[in-house]
């Protein structure tokens, strides 16, 4: 692979004008299509398989006007301080708003709360469910404007009025001040890094036209694909993290290239051999993690996965080819100030690379950690488990209303209605009852509602509502307590056993589905799949590392590193959504349970990433161990060469998924978040501490393979030492470095 890579970083540079402009064409082609595709809007979330999605399809057959998954809203009224909703002046507040909806196309029915029931015991709140006929993606826009102005005009009249519902979610648009500034700390980062304001602007120049065509590829697609707003957001975080790392990668390596005295081509060409080679490869673990997130049965899930996975493989192309084209284009702008003055066509390698003079910090902590590699390893492990510990409480839910913002109308609707109805009124439950096969339809409908009526945890139990054959009920039962509770978990399960029983003893078939039920389903899928999909990435983990470091230490000892910080990063999770820990720091204004998708989708995220890391760090180490050196100095060669690198790198990430926080999602709020924190604990304690320590520990046994198995497995070559032949300024002119081969191994 790394001949194969070599060829194309060479080609690249050569033919850098005809890879800018293909790129360039591919950019303008992406952004055209975003620009004249129609726009997508978010569909509710599926599970197939569970109860719940088997009870909304059987109310899609046997309900077919009503669209049991099509769009709904609530205006939720409340009369000015001291008087009732129920008087007159306010009555006919109310009941002149909901016939302003009549005449709209999309327009099903508005129930009339003085006439349903649906006053609260005071007397100051009452509600009314709109119905549509379509679901809450083909509502138009003049539908939800005629809702919000039939919502004005009862304002207008002096009542409070707010609006919940699915008819006016709305998407979350990329682009805010946090995201902006993620991306200036990364550009800081950079400079400080690269030390060229060119070099710097390389990296953040092939990361945005990645992510420019991935996530215009993403907006084009959304419609015929379902791709959500938040599969192109993820697309945006991956692709602008992922992008500017593989090329700072690539960049750093060709700089160093350079110094060693090769010609720009030859830089270009091993640079994108052998860190391109590291790209390919973790690269190709982020995109195996995240499309094997189909596996789950989440619909949504396996597009996030897909959308994620296309962004990170632009990225790695993009840093492939138009990373050494732009070498080529630029010039002997891209190296640092002092390697343009020493620059010279077969010179002697620039002081920098060798390592002499006064030795940089990742080399002083690398010796820190070998003087002390026990406590350091102690420490570190000691630490990331007392993050970790919150995990054991970690409990998964979907967020609703109750999480947004309280300066959205949909969160003070959720207010209103528990305040005037109950905490458990925001999720309904709806059973299905399905008497097909039942001698009396009508005493096996009874007998369920009976039945639901008699459970504990059941506020309060509507009348059945018949479909046209008479052989389906609809029963709706309102929970005590609220959506996201654990009460209401177990009320779901007892209600499922109960009614079950009862229906199957008089011929029917019952359902408790509603939306309620549908995410406790897929949290409970999303709980169950966590193990066994955690089980499969540690094992690709080890298989690929094995592959990569021919050691089978160094892949355990990875894998075990993995399973800290995402530990970690979940007890992070764990502190600040339910528990609250610097939850106003952060602008989370309601905490509650962690959303379910987020441990799966951050461990196949956080994966790649770690791989990463590992890979950028440990190529060098093991360069130098083939070559001859000793673990210790093999140790702090890797960190002199690829130490400060990786926590750019580390930074640069942490940065910009952090810029994602403030965005007013809950889910790509604890997205920025879990990654974030992962990140930095992968990065600066398993990566800069833990993996040195347990090196240093295990000596020359870190790098031991069975000859058995050392003959089965391929040579990847990642570290390209099939390209290590003519260094043209060897070492051994170096006072103080050791040389094997052409590798200098510095006793600095």
């Amino acid at each position: 692979m790394a001949k194969f890579l070599y060829r194309i970083g060479r080609w690249a540079f050569r033919r850098r004008r005809l890879v800018a402009v293909v790129w360039l064409a591919g950019l303008v082609l992406a952004v055209g299509a975003a620009a004249t595709a129609p726009a997508g809007e978010d569909e509710d979330l599926a599970m197939p398989g569970t109860e719940s999605q088997q009870a909304f399809d059987l109310l899609d057959e046997r309900f077919p006007d009503s669209n049991a998954q099509g769009a709904e809203a609530r205006l939720v009224f409340r009369a000015p301080d001291g008087q009732r909703i129920t008087a007159k002046e306010n009555r006919a507040a109310v009941e002149e708003a909901l016939g302003s909806l009549d005449g709209n196309k999309q327009f099903s029915s508005a129930t009339d709360p003085f006439t349903t029931g649906a006053v609260s015991g005071d007397g100051t709140i009452a509600y009314s469910t709109v119905t549509y006929t379509v679901d809450a993606v083909k509502l138009t826009e003049a539908t939800k404007t005629a809702l919000e102005d039939a919502a004005g005009g009862a304002r207008d009249a002096g009542l409070t009025v707010e609006t919940g519902g699915s008819a006016l979610d709305s998407e979350e648009e990329p682009g805010g001040t946090t995201e902006l500034v993620g991306v200036a700390v990364a550009a800081v980062v950079l400079v400080l890094a690269l030390g060229s304001l060119v070099a710097a602007g390389l990296s953040l120049l092939t990361a945005l036209l990645g992510v420019v065509i991935a996530f215009g590829l993403v907006t084009a697609l959304s419609v015929p694909l379902g791709l959500s707003s938040t599969v192109a957001i993820l697309a945006l975080m991956l692709g602008l993290a992922v992008g500017i790392d593989y090329a700072l990668f690539i960049t750093s390596r060709f700089r160093d290239e350079r110094a060693r005295g090769h010609a720009p081509e030859e830089a270009a060409g091993r640079a994108v051999g052998t860190a391109g080679s590291a790209v390919v490869f973790a690269g190709a673990t982020v995109v195996i993690a995240l499309a094997g997130l189909g596996v789950v049965g989440i619909p949504e899930l396996t597009r996030m996965g897909l959308g994620g996975a296309g962004a990170v493989t632009l990225a790695v192309l993009v840093a492939l080819t138009l990373t050494p084209a732009l070498f080529g284009l630029f010039g002997r702008r891209v190296l640092p100030r002092a390697l343009r003055r020493a620059d010279r066509p077969g010179g002697r390698p620039h002081p920098a690379h060798t390592g002499a003079g006064r030795p940089g910090l990742a080399t002083r902590w690398a010796r820190f950690v070998l003087r002390r590699p026990a406590a350091v390893l102690l420490t570190a492990v000691l630490g990331l488990g007392a993050v970790a510990a919150p995990v054991l409480s970690l409990e998964l839910g979907l967020p609703g209303d109750e999480s947004k913002s309280t300066a959205t109308t949909e969160r003070r609707a959720y207010d209103l209605l528990s305040e005037g109805f109950g905490p458990g009124f925001n999720g309904p439950l709806t059973v299905v009852v399905d008497t097909s096969r039942a001698e009396d339809p009508a005493a096996a409908t009874d007998a369920v509602v009976e039945a639901v009526k008699g459970v504990d945890g059941v506020a309060s139990v509507g009348d059945p509502v018949l479909d046209g054959g008479k052989d389906t009920a609809l029963v709706t039962a309102v929970p005590e307590t609220a959506p996201n509770s654990s009460e209401t978990k177990d009320l779901v399960h007892a209600l499922r056993d109960k009614a079950s029983d009862i229906g199957a003893d008089n011929g029917a078939d019952v359902f408790v589905t509603g939306k309620t039920a549908l995410n406790i389903d897929i949290s409970e899928a999303m709980a169950d799949a966590l193990i066994p999909y955690l089980t499969v990435v540690i094992g690709l983990a080890v298989l690929l590392l094995l592959l990569v470091f021919r050691s089978v230490l160094v892949p355990v000892k990875a894998a075990l590193g993995f399973l800290l910080s995402v530990g970690a990063a979940f007890g992070v999770l764990v502190a600040v959504f339910q528990w609250g820990w610097a939850a106003g720091l952060l602008g989370i204004e309601q905490t509650g349970p962690v959303m379910s998708l987020m441990p799966i989708l951050i461990i196949g995220i956080v994966f790649g990433l770690a791989m990463d890391y590992e890979v950028f760090l440990l190529t060098r180490m093991r360069e130098a161990h083939v070559h001859g050196a000793s673990p210790e100095e093999a140790i702090v060669h890797g960190f002199r060469h690829s130490g400060r690198v990786v926590a750019a790198a580390a930074v640069i990430m942490i940065s910009v998924f952090a810029g994602f926080v403030g965005m007013s999602s809950p889910t790509i709020q604890t997205m920025g978040i879990g990654l974030a924190s992962a990140v930095a604990f992968d990065a600066f304690v398993v990566r800069m501490a833990i993996v040195p320590a347990v090196l240093a520990l295990l000596g020359h046994r870190a790098w031991w393979l069975p000859r058995t198995l050392n003959r089965m497995l391929p040579n990847v070559d990642i570290e390209g030492e099939a390209l290590g032949g003519a260094d043209p300024a060897p070492a051994a002119t170096v006072p103080g470095a050791v040389v094997q081969g052409p590798f200098p191994v510095g006793r600095s």
